[in-house]
């Protein structure tokens, strides 16, 4: 869309001029011009540029817009660098993130983030510090969007802190709306050091007809004919107050232009009115893109979703993500959160857990203490600790498995070997309960188990994987990780109550069978058990160890969110489609509305719909 973006008219909103540039002020630039506008952010002192403007005006669009095209243009600008110039790597972050408190300096919170949403740089090679290399030292051009999203409060705090943070050398772009920014810097006092402020000029109707018309056939229908001239003569202000905005333009092409459908009402009462017509297509946007955009398993169709949607379930599950994700707390849609919408979840995880986990245990105990005291004993003793350890479950964060041996050879021994010494303090102290024959060689026993389980958990939980930067990659490396937990976990146990029954039974039947047919029952039997048992326990305990278990709350809680249609079971594969359908965008691990009156919209409908 030709949508013009010019410096702020609000002298007050920017430092002086000659704080921002070398030459004369001014900054002016179409959107669909888009090398024009990168060469003319590049030639500001500091490349420093605040996106300001309504809703719904392409700030966002804009920003990514620069990135794209400053990733494009950056081989040659370090060709052509000299002195030591650092050309940075732009990277988009949403802004609602970055807690002042925590993180005063924005390079402290860009070097937190980077390492968080980057995996790859916290790999040996690189060095424990390689995130935070990359972010003081000038090698990062961050992009922060959506400044308009934190609270009035932590608007000024982020301004102050960017004021503080921000060296002669560090670039910077920010989005925000209009009236959130100028109050923001009222507030604080001064503007942003050095940056320029940018606005976009409004589209006149003239524009947005002629968008419009580009859209139409060449031949235009007559509905279309007095739409277009109601529009242009000003005879329907509401519609003429969307246009002016991309948001509206859009609206009104993928609510009416592709699904062909009679846009009559725009021309009547309903183009009068600017906020029933916003509701309007805002109700029928997701009926008309899972109408026009039909499925394709084409890998070129980045924009069709892989599987076909129906509206009015779409509209369910993305109004309950709305709601639960209300607007007023985050933007961001995170798949290891959705267990924090189930109530009662954290101890029906737990209880879960706990009475799996006693239960097989219990059973594993039976051929030592009966049957009855066995299970009594395990349930009970899971139940407690399954409210303890599972309980947590969903507050933890995803994790991944980098289980590629090749490079990692020494990782691992060295975490086998630190782990070796508390079970060999261990195998004493059995030794000393128990005796120094049976005693210690169980001891042992535990100590190899023990040392060799807990070290090969600590060492895939050590990231030197390539970064995962989506929401389903996220996923499934959280998944490999828990069931590679589980699978450990099962092995170990299975392995240690077998060599137990090889030991029991053995001896305790050397009369009647021989030592022959004991070692073989106690063998078969204790390994049955313990690999069979082993494996389940820990898959409702805690699924060995380690501390991820985000992948299986989120299963669980959409299994529950599925049953009242809430969500749909393959979670994953409705959020990408979603995606693919422009209603979501992704941002590194999370997703976002691709809008926020949408999501807006969205909230507002599902707070007061009963649960189904």
């Amino acid at each position: 869309m030709p949508i013009t973006w010019q410096l702020t008219t609000k002298a007050a909103e920017m430092s002086q001029p000659h704080l921002i540039t070398t030459e004369d002020l001014a900054f002016s630039a179409r959107a669909d011009d888009i090398v024009d506008l990168t060469r003319q952010f590049r030639a500001l002192k500091h490349r420093r540029l605040i996106i300001t403007g309504g809703g719904g005006t392409g700030k966002t669009t804009l920003a990514v817009q620069l990135l794209l095209e400053l990733l494009a243009v950056r081989t040659t600008e370090q060709t052509m660098a000299h002195g030591g110039e650092i050309i940075p790597v732009p990277v988009l972050l949403p802004i609602s993130g970055w807690d002042c408190r925590a993180y005063p300096h924005l390079h402290d919170w860009l070097a937190v983030r980077l390492a968080q949403d980057y995996p790859a740089l916290t790999r040996p090679e690189f060095g424990q510090s390689a995130a935070a290399t990359l972010a003081y030292g000038g090698h990062i051009l961050p992009i922060l969007d959506g400044l308009d999203e934190l609270s009035d409060q932590n608007r000024v705090k982020v301004i102050k802190a960017l004021n503080i943070s921000l060296t002669a050398h560090d670039p910077v772009i920010l989005t925000c709306r209009t009236s959130e920014f100028t109050e923001a810097i009222t507030q604080t006092g001064r503007p942003i050091n050095g940056a320029a402020v940018i606005i976009p000029a409004t589209l006149t109707t003239a524009d947005a007809a002629r968008y419009l018309t580009a859209c139409l056939p060449g031949d235009l229908p007559e509905a279309w004919r007095k739409v277009l001239a109601a529009l242009t003569e000003g005879i329907v202000p509401g519609l003429a107050q969307l246009a002016s905005a991309p948001l509206g333009l859009w609206l009104i092409r993928a609510v009416y232009i592709d699904t062909a459908s009679d846009p009559t009402s725009l021309a009547g009462p309903l183009g009068r009115d600017a906020v029933a017509l916003r509701i309007h297509l805002l109700d029928r946007l997701i009926p008309a893109l899972t109408k026009t955009r039909l499925a394709s398993m084409n890998p070129a169709e980045h924009f069709r979703p892989r599987r076909s949607r129906d509206a009015v379930a779409t509209r369910r599950y993305l109004a309950y993500l709305a709601s639960h994700f209300h607007p007023a707390a985050t933007r961001d849609i995170t798949w290891w959160h959705i267990p924090n919408t189930v109530p009662h979840l954290r101890i029906a995880a737990g209880i879960t857990a706990g009475l799996l986990t006693g239960l097989v245990f219990g059973l594993g105990a039976t051929l030592a203490f009966g049957l009855i005291t066995s299970l009594a004993a395990g349930l009970v003793g899971g139940f407690v600790g399954g409210l303890t350890a599972a309980g947590s479950w969903v507050d933890e964060a995803p994790g991944h498995a980098p289980l590629r041996p090749c490079g990692r050879t020494t990782l691992f021994f060295q975490s086998i070997r630190s782990n070796l010494s508390f079970g060999l303090a261990f195998a004493l102290a059995t030794g000393l309960v128990f005796g120094p024959g049976g005693g210690v060689a169980f001891g042992l026993e535990i100590t190899f188990m023990a040392g060799l389980v807990f070290g090969l958990v600590e060492w895939a939980e050590q990231s030197t994987h390539p970064p995962i930067r989506t929401p389903r990659s996220g996923r499934q490396a959280e998944r490999i990780l828990t069931l590679f937990l589980a699978l450990l976990a099962g092995i170990a146990v299975g392995i240690v109550v077998g060599l137990g029954g090889v030991f029991m039974m053995g001896l305790g039947n050397l009369l009647t069978f021989g030592l022959a047919i004991g070692l073989a029952v106690g063998l078969a039997g204790g390994l049955g058990v313990g690999l069979g048992g082993g494996f389940w326990g820990r898959l409702g305990g805690g699924l060995g160890g380690g501390n991820h278990h985000a992948w299986l709350a989120c299963t669980l809680a959409v299994a529950r969110l599925v049953l009242t249609r809430r969500l749909p079971l393959r979670i994953m594969n409705f959020l990408d489609d979603a995606h693919r359908l422009g209603l979501l965008r992704a941002v590194g691990p999370v997703y976002q509305f691709r809008h926020a009156d949408l999501h807006d919209h969205l909230a507002k409908k599902d707070a007061h719909r009963p649960s189904q």
